[in-house]
C-alpha cells in the first residue's frame, strides 16, 4: 500500500468505510469489552469531523483512526467525556452515547482520518484517477482537510510536519525506483513503505502521549512501524492483479518482490507487532487485543489464502491472460474515481440505503451486501476458534496453521 493509500480496506474488504481493521462484535464479550463500544468511537469521530470540518469531511471516516481512538481510551485512567448523539441511519435510527468531539480520543483520530484523506485526494489526482475538471476543487478539499489536520495535531501537541513531509516524499520514492534510478530489490521496498510507517508509529505512539502513559510510547512506536508496513505491503497484494490491469504503480512489480516474498514479511511485521506490545505488557490489554490484535490475525489469515494456488481443476485466467490466484476473487473490479466515490458516498451511506441493501463499495466498485446481512466476521474462524482466539486444535479448523501466527496460546 503506498503511504497515501493506507486509508485503503486491506482486509478483504470488510469495512464499512475506509481503514483495515474492524472488530468482531463476538469477540467484546471473550475479552468483556462493551460491544457498543467500537460503534461509539465512530460515531464519535464521524460527528467530530463534521463538526469541525464540514459534512464532506465525513467521508474521510477512518476505521484505523477508530483503534487509535480506542487504544487512547484503553491506556487512559478515565473514559472520554460523553454526549448523547441524535438519531442516525446507520444506527437504525437509534440515539447513542459517544465521546465529545473536543475529546482526546477524537481529536487523535480525525487528525489521522483528515491528513491520510487529504493525501488521498492528492494521490487520485496525481494518478489522474479523476477527471481535470475536477482537480481545482478536489484539491481545495485536499488543502482544507490537510489544514484541519494540522490545526487538530497542534491541540493534541503532535507534530505532524515530518508525517506530511514523509508522504510527499512517496511519489517522488516511486518515479526513481520505477524509472530504476533509486535503490533496488528489499532496499527499495523499504523505501517504499518508509512513511506508511512513520505516520502508523507516530499516530500509535502518540496514543500513550495523551494516555499520560510515557512508558508505552516506545512500545506502540515500534508496534505502529510494524502496522504501517503490513498495512502498505496488504495493500500491494491485495491490489496486485488489478494494479497490472491498470497498468498502475505497484510496489511489489516495481522492486521485483514476489507476493509469497511480501506475505512473508508481512508475517514476520505481524510476529515483531506482537513481540513489541508483548515486551511492554500491553498485549493483554482487552480493548487492544479485540480491536487490533485479532482483526489483524483475521485480516493476514484472509490475505495468506489469496496468495496459496487455487485447486489444480479451479485455475483459470482473466480476459487478459493474467492467472487468478483466488479463483473466489473478483476479476479486476473497476475502482471508481473521486467524484463517482463521493456520489456513492453521498446516496449510499449517508441515505442509510447501504444498511439494508446491496450497494456499491466507494473505494473499490465492488459490490457488497448490507451491512445489517452480513453477521459476524469470525465464521473464518470456526467455533473451535473462539472467534479467532486460540485452541489445540486451531490448526486443523483454520486451514492454513494456526491463527495466532505462531504466537503463543496467549494471544
Amino acid at each position: 500500500m503506498r503511504a497515501t493509500d493506507v486509508a485503503e480496506d486491506a482486509s478483504g474488504r470488510e469495512g464499512t468505510v475506509f481503514g483495515t481493521l474492524r472488530p468482531c462484535r463476538h469477540g467484546a464479550a471473550k475479552y468483556g469489552v462493551d460491544p457498543q463500544l467500537w460503534q461509539a468511537h465512530m460515531c464519535g469521530l464521524c460527528l467530530g469531523l463534521r463538526d469541525g470540518h464540514g459534512q464532506l469531511a465525513r467521508s474521510a471516516t477512518n476505521t484505523d483512526a477508530v483503534v487509535l481512538a480506542l487504544l487512547t481510551e484503553a491506556q487512559a485512567a478515565a473514559p472520554a467525556a460523553r454526549r448523547t448523539a441524535g438519531p442516525c441511519p446507520l444506527r437504525g435510527m437509534r440515539t447513542a452515547r459517544v465521546p465529545v468531539a473536543t475529546s482526546a480520543p477524537v481529536r487523535l483520530a480525525a487528525t489521522a482520518s483528515l491528513l491520510l484523506g487529504s493525501a488521498k485526494v492528492a494521490d487520485h489526482i496525481d494518478d489522474s484517477d479523476t477527471r481535470p475538471r475536477l482537480h481545482r476543487p478536489m484539491r481545495r478539499i485536499a488543502t482544507g482537510w490537510s489544514a484541519g489536520a494540522h490545526a487538530g495535531a497542534a491541540a493534541i501537541g503532535l507534530d505532524i510536519a515530518p508525517l506530511v513531509a514523509a508522504i510527499e516524499a512517496q511519489a517522488g520514492a516511486e518515479r526513481r525506483i520505477a524509472a530504476g534510478t533509486g535503490p533496488a530489490g528489499a532496499a527499495a521496498l523499504d523505501e517504499l513503505t518508509r512513511a506508511s510507517r512513520r505516520c502508523a508509529a507516530e499516530f500509535f505512539a502518540h496514543t500513550a502521549v495523551l494516555a499520560d502513559r510515557p512508558d508505552n510510547v516506545a512500545a506502540l512506536r515500534s508496534a505502529g512501524d510494524e502496522f504501517g508496513r503490513i498495512a502498505h505491503l496488504a495493500d500491494a497484494l491485495t491490489d496486485y492483479h488489478a494494479d497490472a490491469a491498470a497498468e498502475r504503480f505497484n510496489p511489489l512489480t516495481a522492486t521485483g518482490t514476489t507476493r509469497a516474498e511480501a506475505y512473508a514479511l508481512v508475517r514476520e511485521s505481524h510476529r515483531s507487532l506482537r513481540s513489541s506490545l508483548g515486551t511492554a505488557g500491553l498485549s493483554g490489554l482487552p480493548t487492544l487485543r479485540w480491536v487490533l490484535l485479532d482483526p489483524l490475525t483475521t485480516a493476514l489469515r484472509r490475505l495468506g489464502r489469496t496468495i496459496a494456488p487455487p485447486p489444480a481443476d479451479s485455475a483459470r485466467k482473466n480476459p487478459v491472460g493474467v492467472h487468478l490466484i483466488d479463483p473466489q476473487a473478483p476479476v479486476g473490479p473497476r475502482r471508481p474515481a473521486v467524484a463517482e466515490s463521493i456520489q456513492l458516498i453521498c446516496t449510499q451511506y449517508c441515505t442509510g440505503y447501504a444498511c439494508c441493501a446491496e450497494h456499491t463499495r466507494p473505494c473499490s466498485g465492488e459490490r457488497k451486501e448490507s451491512w445489517v446481512g452480513r453477521g459476524c466476521t469470525c465464521d473464518d474462524c470456526g467455533s473451535c476458534c473462539d472467534c479467532c482466539g486460540c485452541c489445540s486444535d486451531c490448526g486443523s479448523c483454520c486451514g492454513d496453521g494456526c491463527c495466532c501466527d505462531g504466537c503463543g496460546c496467549d494471544c
